[in-house]
């Protein structure tokens, strides 16, 4: 970092949400209880997949990871952003900043490429049931969740590693919630041609590729389903796909409004609002939709709710 302009940064400072002051107590009730909704709601799907022995399956092993992975991705904003507002001093460490654009990448990449795991696998389940449990074998299923883990890893250490390379102007202040990477990208003095060059590479393959994939996958799946004669038959399988397809809806909806909409047209509040959506509200509502349209979890749950209660009461 040289002089000048430019100065050694030791920290930022987060502007966070546009609230007026009297309302941040009651904004602040909400937040924390949603993210301890977020936190509890992942947690129990967690937990009732590695207890029940019928949720040992391929799409549950998807699902398990994508609920650790919406656990730990609310968690990497939510936590400050609570923190930040009932203190007075909404700064982070420089250090603080870098990890949190690590994790942020990280846990969204995950749940991206998981969201392509369990549309394959909606896909090979309605359209070659006969086949599923060869084609969808613990050994693709472990190799596919190990890839996530594995690219995601990779995507956000080198975005994380070309942001530390960067210098920074005085200007410190970050106008958002969080250390988002194209907003501290502005803050930059030095070069960023090599940051904006590794987003538009990789942006395709790491996001539009994966929602393209789940696009596909579920064509062929609605086209095999108007070719079942049984009216049974097509309500199983658009109920086998319904909370999968909530899903991705929650997911890419808000991503393709922020990331792909012209930025003259973001407002800093429909920039806030989108946000929120994607790192507060999806985590929040994802174990609701496979816990409600899900006859497997619920059953997953009573079973474990009545082992509980039967040795307390012999």
């Amino acid at each position: 970092m040289i002089d000048g302009n430019q100065t050694v940064i030791s920290q930022f400072f987060l502007m966070g949400l546009p609230i007026p002051p009297e309302h941040q107590h009651l904004f602040y009730a909400l937040f924390l209880a949603m993210y301890l909704t977020t936190v509890l709601g992942n947690l129990i799907i967690i937990i009732l997949i590695l207890l029940d022995s019928h949720l040992h399956t391929p799409m549950y092993l998807f699902l398990s990871n994508l609920s650790f992975s919406d656990l730990c991705f609310s968690s990497v904003t939510m936590p400050k952003l609570l923190q930040n507002m009932q203190s007075q001093d909404p700064s982070i460490p420089y250090a603080g900043c870098l990890a949190q654009i690590y994790f942020f990448l990280f846990f969204g990449d995950l749940g991206n490429f998981l969201l392509v795991a369990m549309a394959y696998d909606r896909y090979v389940a309605i359209c070659f049931p006969l086949h599923y449990t060869s084609i969808m074998n613990p050994k693709l299923c472990v190799s596919l969740v190990v890839l996530s883990w594995v690219l995601t890893t990779f995507h956000a250490m080198l975005h994380t590693l070309l942001m530390a390379r960067l210098s920074f102007c005085e200007d410190k202040v970050i106008p958002h919630y969080f250390c988002d990477m194209s907003t501290l990208l502005k803050l930059a003095c030095s070069n960023i041609h090599d940051n904006e060059l590794a987003i538009y590479i990789l942006g395709g393959p790491i996001v539009v590729l994966p929602f393209l994939l789940i696009i596909v996958s579920y064509a062929k799946v609605v086209s095999f389903i108007f070719k079942v004669p049984s009216l049974h038959g097509v309500r199983k399988a658009f109920s086998t796909c319904g909370s999968h397809l909530s899903v991705v809806s929650l997911f890419y909806g808000p991503v393709i409004g922020l990331y792909l909409c012209p930025s003259a047209n973001n407002s800093a509040v429909k920039e806030t609002v989108l946000s929120l959506m994607y790192t507060m509200v999806t985590p929040m509502l994802n174990p609701f939709i496979y816990s409600l349209r899900n006859r497997d979890v619920k059953g997953a749950l009573e079973r474990v709710v009545c082992k509980k209660q039967i040795p307390s009461f012999l």
